[in-house]
């Protein structure tokens, strides 16, 4: 029969390598599809290097359940998991028509290039209770956009989206606006 601490490791050896073993032990984080506040959420501080950045094309649409246009305030960050942000501290502008009623807005946004966006976050600030029904991101080098679901007004002044970013890259930030 053998030596049974070899039999033991032979064992653990064909279980380790067992596609089953490795599917059924890692462990799936669920991501939550709704948008939620983010209150501790603070902007990096932007370093500015020669020679650095990348264009982002940005698409907004704005909720038809949302009043025909606003005078909000709105402003933007994402990022990938390696603290790359790309911040855009006002996207409206009254005189363009920014945020109609069932529009879609897009916008040309420089910053740091990053690897794979995983949170991003809007801010509303104002009266009018903006209501964005989705933003896609369309990263450099990337042939497709990734895509965030909202659907429901924004909070007034406070940071509101998403974070699908690995656990240690929660504590993203420097400066507080």
């Amino acid at each position: 029969m053998g030596n049974p601490l070899s039999s033991f490791l032979l064992l653990c050896l064909i279980l380790l390598s067992s596609p089953v073993f490795f599917l059924t032990s890692c462990e799936s984080v669920p991501v939550d599809p709704r948008p939620r506040a983010f209150p501790s959420f603070k902007i990096q501080e932007i370093k500015e290097e020669i020679g650095w950045g990348c264009s982002y094309t940005v698409k907004i649409k704005t909720s038809c359940s949302s009043r025909r246009f606003t005078t909000d305030r709105i402003s933007l960050a994402f990022g990938d998991a390696y603290h790359n942000e790309v911040y855009a501290p006002r996207l409206d502008d009254p005189s363009s028509a920014a945020f109609e009623r069932c529009s879609t807005d897009t916008f040309k946004i420089q910053g740091p290039c990053g690897y794979g966006i995983c949170y991003l976050y809007l801010r509303r600030d104002g009266w009018d209770g903006w209501t964005p029904e989705w933003v896609q991101v369309y990263e450099p080098h990337v042939s497709r956009a990734i895509s965030f679901y909202y659907g429901t007004p924004l909070p007034n002044g406070i940071w509101y989206g998403f974070n699908h970013c690995p656990r240690s890259s929660s504590s993203i930030g420097v400066t507080e606006i």
